[in-house]
């Protein structure tokens, strides 16, 4: 007979019975051992294998994680250069990547997941030449995100370049802490924590690396000391940009990173790639002569007595005239465009008298119509203001001068009824040209409507810009967004008469630099010793520092174009025959080199006031200086900046220079410590060949 008898599982079962022979016990006990080593051995061999399959997966994860010195992560990526050093850092602050769902094809790095949803996110290699390597980056949301916001690093280089500021350096300082702000047009004199009116979405490093915003992004703008980032964020709420009709307020932030051999030439890429031209050189009467302005002398009290006056004076004191500039008020009221008769009773005959002595005269002119204008109410029925979101009514606004509406220039309309005056000014009294003052998107509601819908607020800055067009020869703008073919020249916003960097002289070599690197060459750097606002001068008698005066003309002399207001006999004899001086150096040595440099403009977008690492560009010293500058490759200029000082230090980079004094300098680069400087002199050197 046979029994069944039941086994629990994993209990191995022995013939002859539950208690088997002894000698079978033994071999049984003895091999329990072996068995458990043998699958403690498989356990090993298959987290090997395991190991290595992940390690694999690892490996190609992180080679496909790689594209052309760039290195992808979820939280951002780095570039670097041929050597292995990290030359930009991007760090990903709003969100993080989903690694798994990342995949290569080609020279594009692309993945649809994040850590909140869908996306599409893309890098794409792109080698535009030899010495340039190029990365496209676009992070845009799929799902209902708020914003996108990326973090570039400073990576212990210089940036340069952004926007006019108030507080201008050069290079770039960060200071403190700054929630993204819209990047956005804005008048720095009434607002100095702002943007200013001269505006590009695009940064350049010394380490060779250089950022372009697309134009498509809601840009805001922010930065932390603290974390030595700059914040580049793309959102629609709480912002005065708008999606394009029909698309959903998806933020979307893209932008281009190009790398190259030095910062000169990867400059001289972006601005030959990413900007525009002038199309011709403005008046070379305006590089040779000054502008005489009417403004910081009179501001609102002008007279057609006054101006008589004014330029008998300019005569009298054997100056030169570019053009007068009859500046605000010579209307009755803001929105008009004819002489009120009570100031200038005789507009006519004024202008004859004016041409018959030898000048020409630009007017003063703005995009407001003030509510008690007679042409408010026509504007209105016309429909040529810019409205109230969502209304028909026109959106009031506050400028200096008061309130009224302010023209869209979206609409055709407007552009010609605007226009339209202006011919009408030109062809009465033989009027040169317009100095077109405002246009900062911060003179618009922070809510509007145009007729033209825009997505950037930045584009009405652009509209105002184009009235200037038929009168560019002379023209005179104060804003400027992505309008480098607009041939005008474009003034720096009002300068205070004092010292320092906020609007003051210090001020004005660092903002012509940025203007410049932003694709601006035809600076006028405003009206030599500054506007005289009250409680806004270092001086007495309601006249800028006589010594900050002379500098102030010295440094203009070197300048592009030079502006007078306040004239030299305002003080004495000493300073009229030093602006004689200088006036005559602009024109015989400054404006020929300037106006071949113009013509160079056309076809390259280089600056003719350039820094000094423009032909120093591995010189750590040269990255840093804001009080020097060059005019070309071989004149370079360092005025004195300071009060009561007769001599500066000055950096010569590497090269054989020679002084205005005649000196010789072959062995560069080196500092010139305490290098004696007079009053009525600037010191500037000329690179021999």
């Amino acid at each position: 007979m046979y029994q069944i008898v039941p086994v629990a599982p994993g209990e191995q079962q022995i013939p002859g019975g539950p208690g088997g022979s002894p000698l079978k016990k033994k071999l049984a006990h003895e091999g329990r051992p072996l068995v458990i080593a043998s699958m403690l051995g498989c356990v090993l061999v298959l987290a090997a294998v395991v190991a290595w399959c992940y390690y694999s997966a690892s490996l190609r994860k992180a080679q496909l994680l790689k594209t052309e010195l760039l290195d992808l992560n979820k939280d951002g990526f780095v570039i670097r250069n041929q050597a292995g050093a990290v030359i930009f850092t991007m760090t990903f602050r709003s969100g993080t990547l989903d690694l798994d769902s990342c995949s290569k094809e080609g020279n594009i790095l692309s993945c649809t997941q994040s850590e909140s949803g869908k996306l599409n996110f893309f890098i794409q290699t792109v080698r535009p030449k030899d010495t340039v390597m190029c990365y496209r980056v676009r992070w845009e949301e799929l799902e209902n995100v708020r914003l996108v916001e990326h973090a570039m690093a400073y990576n212990d280089s210089h940036w340069y370049g952004g926007a006019e500021s108030a507080t201008q350096h050069w290079p770039v300082k960060i200071q403190g802490e700054e929630e993204p702000l819209p990047f956005v047009t804005s008048d720095v004199y009434s607002n100095r924590n702002a943007f200013g009116g001269i505006l590009e979405r695009y940064w350049l490093s010394s380490n060779a690396t250089a950022i372009k915003i697309n134009d498509s992004v809601p840009f805001h703008l922010g930065w932390s000391e603290m974390d030595k980032t700059l914040r580049f964020q793309a959102r629609y709420q709480d912002s005065p940009f708008r999606p394009l009709e029909g698309l959903q307020a998806l933020p979307e932030l893209s932008y281009r990173v190009c790398v190259g051999s030095d910062v000169t030439s990867i400059h001289k890429y972006m601005v030959r790639r990413y900007f525009t031209k002038p199309v011709k050189v403005p008046s070379p009467e305006v590089f040779k002569h000054p502008v005489w302005s009417t403004w910081a002398l009179h501001k609102t009290a002008i007279t057609q007595e006054k101006l008589l006056r004014y330029a008998s004076d300019i005569t009298k004191h054997g100056f030169t005239c570019s053009h007068l500039e009859l500046d605000d008020r010579y209307t009755a009221d803001y929105g008009e465009f004819d002489f009120d008769p009570q100031k200038f009773p005789n507009a006519s005959g004024m202008f004859d008298k004016l041409r018959e002595d030898g000048f020409q005269v630009s007017l003063w002119t703005h995009p407001f119509i003030n509510y008690d204008s007679i042409n408010f109410g026509v504007a209105v029925e016309k429909g040529l203001f810019v409205r109230e979101l969502g209304g028909e009514l026109p959106a009031l606004v506050r400028w200096w001068n008061g309130i009224g509406g302010i023209l869209d220039f979206t609409n055709p309309e407007a552009r010609e009824w605007y226009s339209s005056h202006l011919r009408i000014l030109k062809a009465r009294y033989d009027v040169i040209s317009f100095k077109f003052d405002a246009g900062e998107t911060s003179y618009l509601p922070r809510q509007f409507s145009t007729l033209v819908p825009i997505s950037d607020p930045s584009t009405f800055t652009r509209r105002y810009i184009e009235m200037a067009i038929p009168f560019s020869e002379r023209a005179e703008l104060r804003v400027g967004y992505q309008s480098q073919n607009i041939s005008c020249f474009v003034r720096i916003i009002d300068r205070d008469s004092v010292w320092g960097y906020e609007l003051g002289l210090k001020s004005i070599i660092p903002t012509v630099l940025t203007v410049s690197i932003l694709g601006y060459q035809f600076v006028l750097p405003d009206m030599i010793g500054g506007n005289a606002y009250p409680n806004r001068t270092a001086g007495k008698n309601d006249l800028p520092d006589r010594e900050l005066y002379i500098r102030w003309l010295e440094l203009s002399a070197f300048m592009p174009a030079m502006q007078f207001s306040i004239p030299p006999w305002a003080y004495d004899s000493e300073v009229v025959g030093i602006a004689q001086k200088f006036t005559e150096l602009h024109k015989t040595l400054v404006a020929p080199r300037v106006l071949e440099l113009a013509g160079e403009v056309l076809d390259t977008g280089d600056p003719i006031i350039r820094p000094l690492w423009w032909i120093a560009n591995d010189d750590e010293a040269a990255f840093k200086i804001d009080s020097q500058f060059l005019i070309g490759d071989d004149l370079m200029v360092a005025p004195v900046l300071e009060p009561g000082k007769q001599e500066r230090d000055i950096y010569l980079p590497a090269g054989r220079w020679k002084s205005y004094k005649g000196e010789h300098f072959d062995k560069g680069p080196m500092y010139l410590t305490d290098y004696p400087v007079d009053l009525d002199e600037i010191a500037f050197f000329t690179w021999v060949h």
